[in-house]
């Protein structure tokens, strides 16, 4: 199979260099910030503008912070650039550092998911620069899974968190660069932005089509596989079931020690549902949920990623498995607050104990025709 030739922004200098040039800038960034050859993003772009600092997403500059671990503010040891985080204390860039600043921009491969944080983290950049005159220059890159099918559920207001601020459809269906056009025109934001286009991607192409290299966006989305299934198998977090973490196929199978893995897979056979298969699996996770205990579990193989339903198929598994094994628990909220699992699918109708699955898809139908028809108006491709 011949692969495609994709040429993300930052392998696109004829076009950063113009978009960067005479200004101050500073880089949200982090390893899965590379060109074709690999390279990190802002050790291209320091070599060809004033890049003045370098700003921290969840996991660090280099990746090597875990979910959710605090990251500190420090000095990058081989750049010597003060790097500024923007996740685990205050989510916005200090007026101080802006007013040395021209411009912030931002590279980091997205992965389509509404939940994935990187793309709250350019949210609260864009409102910062809009809020002192500072230009938002983002450094588009590809949806690795493609741009044909929003799915899942469209997030309604009152769930707005740092995992889902905006009303988006779980598997989003735009670049990063579309995303940021359309919340800074639907939310207002109304900052001065500027997108750096990709260069021979289409809405048909997911990343296996191309002759990219995976690198991974964050710690457990280690393979283009992990991203896809994420869509589904995230819902996992909202509750006691181990989502992979700590293993070496995080989101590509999920498991408990109390669970049967065989009657969960003859029922999700029967389904037949398209472009999945599923075999039994046994781990013990190394950190995370059951660390060190053995579970039993369930392993989702792609066998074709373009007609691959994940929210489905993620939807049925869970169902099934709250439906027929008492030990299965929704993880409760903190005090007063939304439960993990809410925030996750963007609305409550999973917690009540006559949810139709298939009511409930059918009425997702409507509200994704819809949401397709607004999004559409901000494709770049």
């Amino acid at each position: 199979m011949n692969k495609r030739k994709i040429l993300n922004a930052v392998d696109r200098p004829d076009a950063w260099k113009k978009a960067l040039s005479g200004k101050r800038v500073g880089l949200i960034t982090n390893p899965s910030g590379v060109d074709r050859n690999l390279r990190l993003t802002f050790d291209i772009i320091s070599k060809e503008s004033d890049l003045v600092c370098l700003f921290s997403p969840e996991h660090g500059v280099r990746g090597d912070k875990q979910a959710g671990d605090h990251v500190e503010s420090y000095t990058d040891e081989k750049t010597g650039l003060p790097v500024y985080s923007l996740f685990g204390g205050s989510k916005n860039i200090k007026p101080e550092i802006l007013e040395g600043l021209d411009a912030v921009a931002f590279d980091i491969q997205d992965i389509g998911a509404r939940f994935y944080t990187y793309m709250y983290t350019l949210s609260f950049a864009m409102e910062d620069c809009a809020k002192y005159k500072k230009e938002m220059i983002v450094f588009d890159r590809l949806n690795p899974l493609g741009g044909m099918s929003p799915q899942g559920t469209i997030l309604e207001r009152e769930f707005s968190s740092t995992i889902g601020r905006f009303p988006l459809a779980t598997r989003f269906n735009m670049t990063i660069g579309e995303y940021a056009k359309y919340i800074n025109d639907t939310e207002n934001i109304s900052c001065d932005l500027t997108v750096i286009p990709i260069e021979g991607w289409t809405r048909d192409c997911i990343f296996h089509d191309t002759d990219l290299i995976w690198v991974s966006p964050s710690p457990n989305i280690p393979t283009p596989d992990s991203s896809f299934c994420y869509i589904g198998t995230c819902i996992a977090e909202g509750t006691n079931l181990s989502e992979g973490r700590g293993t070496a196929h995080p989101f590509e199978m999920i498991g408990a020690p109390w669970l049967d893995p065989e009657s969960v897979i003859s029922y999700m056979r029967s389904l037949d549902l398209p472009g999945v298969k599923f075999r039994p699996c046994h781990f013990a996770p190394t950190f995370s949920k059951h660390s060190g205990e053995l579970c039993h579990g369930v392993m989702l193989h792609i066998t074709d990623h373009k007609a691959f339903l994940p929210f489905e198929t993620g939807l049925y598994l869970f169902d099934h498995i709250r439906k027929n094994f008492e030990e299965f628990k929704i993880l409760k909220p903190s005090a007063g607050g939304r439960s993990h699992l809410d925030l996750l699918m963007g609305c409550n109708d999973f917690n009540f104990d006559d949810f139709n699955i298939s009511a409930f898809l059918e009425k997702l139908k409507k509200q994704l025709s819809e949401y397709e028809e607004k999004i559409k108006l901000y494709y770049m491709y």
